[in-house]
């Protein structure tokens, strides 16, 4: 086995497995979360959902194992090829609408609607979180030997926070509108969370984070993307909607989605950022995240905008 070092989840480690006649598996070891994800990828799997990789059944038929009070799961390694690497092709991009799509038709069961949380539920935390994380910038540790990186840190935040005030009461403001129809949704289906097969076929993986919500909590994604490196293109965008279909995007709930990822993925990488105990080189890193994601291309500035156009001045 070798182990996969890319990828955001702290809780989460992930090796590629090769058995002896060839045969390749993603072995994970998750820590924190449910074991919601590894219900949903069996449950579509089973509807014949296409690029949903199912997990192997352990030999008491569950779908993981308890391994040092951690749950340890294995599913078929089916591409080397991330999306986020490219090239996606016009088919990829079709494929990728199609699956979303895909997923979003099948039913919620009884089973699903009792594991699977309602997404965005945590805004109040993630709210509560941008303001203690300002509040840390505003009155620095002065022990802290990371002076300079909390100095520029400070600085990043000082240039957004009109932008952050402004998300922060888009979201309070507009939970009300959310609501609408609830489907199966992926909760993450970014790029670095899609494989490229041969002949247009994607796979989307990483389902840790599935909820219940509307169909704008994944298509957020879709249009114009959320990572500041690697923005989606009107053609792209075009491409994979058409793969998805007939399709109504209300624009009050693909703004309020976008705002609370955006202060869930600031606040949370400005908490790494600062935290003494991490290294000087993961501070560093999760400093840089910061930036892109306040850049004119970072997903604070898309949902800066899209709110915006929800209330103009005036």
């Amino acid at each position: 086995m070798d182990e996969v070092t890319h990828g955001a989840d702290q809780h989460a480690r992930l090796w590629q497995a090769r058995t002896a006649d060839g045969a390749g598996y993603a072995v994970k070891l998750s820590g924190g979360g449910t074991p919601a994800g590894l219900v949903v990828t069996a449950h579509l799997a089973g509807q014949g959902v296409p690029g949903v990789p199912a997990p192997l059944p352990t030999r008491d038929g569950r779908l993981y194992a308890d391994h040092a009070g951690r749950r340890l799961s294995v599913v078929p390694w089916v591409s080397d090829r991330r999306a986020l690497d490219g090239p996606m092709t016009d088919a990829h991009w079709r494929a990728y609408g199609e699956v979303l799509a895909a997923v979003h038709a099948v039913p919620v069961t009884e089973e699903l609607a009792r594991l699977l949380p309602p997404g965005g539920a945590a805004y109040p935390r993630i709210v509560a979180a941008t303001r203690a994380a300002a509040e840390r910038l505003r009155d620095p540790d002065p022990a802290d030997a990371a002076g300079p990186l909390v100095a520029e840190l400070a600085a990043v935040w000082a240039a957004a926070a009109d932008r952050v005030s402004t998300l922060v009461r888009g979201v309070e403001r507009h939970v009300a509108d959310r609501p609408g129809p609830v489907v199966v949704c992926h909760g993450d289906p970014h790029l670095g969370n899609v494989l490229l097969g041969t002949d247009g076929q994607v796979w989307l993986i990483d389902w840790d984070d599935a909820v219940l919500a509307p169909p704008e909590c994944d298509l957020m994604f879709v249009v114009g993307g959320v990572l500041a490196f690697a923005p989606i293109t009107a053609e792209q965008e075009k491409t994979a909607l058409a793969g998805y279909g007939r399709v109504d995007i209300d624009p009050v709930r693909l703004a309020w989605f976008l705002a609370v990822r955006a202060l869930d993925d600031l606040s949370d990488w400005t908490r790494q950022a600062l935290d003494p105990d991490a290294s000087v080189a993961d501070r560093a890193f999760a400093l840089r995240i910061v930036r892109g994601l306040v850049s004119p291309v970072g997903l604070v500035t898309l949902a800066d905008a899209a709110l915006r156009d929800l209330d103009p001045p005036g």
